[in-house]
């Protein structure tokens, strides 16, 4: 896949059950992160572009991702290296008022295999406004992970909350698959 780069979302230590100290711990982060983890050494060993994106709240009055913490740091199992870009971002969709855009096209990327948290916040706001950019997507969805969601009365289990992003951004925004097929698309 020339012109591909792999899009690393928040996979930061505040996510982690493993993280001594983890603010907002998601299902499965370790798991998922180990498929991240896959999917970046095969970009680094074929020399493609890869970009992480990591989240920090403007003040300490957020819940998790707290400015200058330890919990906002990307986390060591896919932490970037040197000459591995990484943008700052302040909003949900790692497009909004950051550099993510001008990055991609200084790479002269124009597909993007994407992976990371949450599933339905910062994964699908991402997938959506890159399509909506122009760029083809794949979403390695067993390198995604969210957390259980409550809404009028009803708890949503992660699983479920996860499945049901995926399902929609398969059905029209982009290909969902799983980190062994991607694999196979970046040889």
């Amino acid at each position: 896949m020339s012109n591909t780069a792999l899009l690393l979302i928040d996979l930061q230590n505040d996510y982690y059950q493993s993280y001594d100290g983890a603010k907002w711990p998601l299902s499965e982060t370790e798991k998922v992160s180990n498929n991240a983890a896959t999917l970046l050494a095969r970009f680094r060993d074929n020399n493609m572009p890869v970009v992480h994106v990591r989240h920090e709240f403007p003040s300490n009055e957020a819940p998790f991702f707290l400015p200058n913490s330890d919990g906002a740091k990307i986390h060591s199992s896919v932490a970037p290296i040197e000459n591995e870009p990484v943008v700052l971002k302040h909003q949900i969709n790692s497009f909004r008022d950051t550099d993510l855009q001008k990055t991609l096209e200084s790479l002269n990327v124009e597909k993007l295999i994407i992976v990371g948290a949450m599933s339905h916040m910062c994964i699908d706001a991402v997938a959506r406004a890159a399509v909506d950019f122009g760029y083809e997507c794949h979403v390695a969805h067993d390198a995604c992970t969210t957390l259980e969601l409550e809404f009028n009365g009803v708890t949503v289990p992660a699983k479920h909350v996860h499945h049901a992003f995926m399902a929609a951004l398969s059905f029209g925004y982009c290909n969902v698959d799983s980190t062994d097929k991607l694999l196979n698309l970046v040889g």
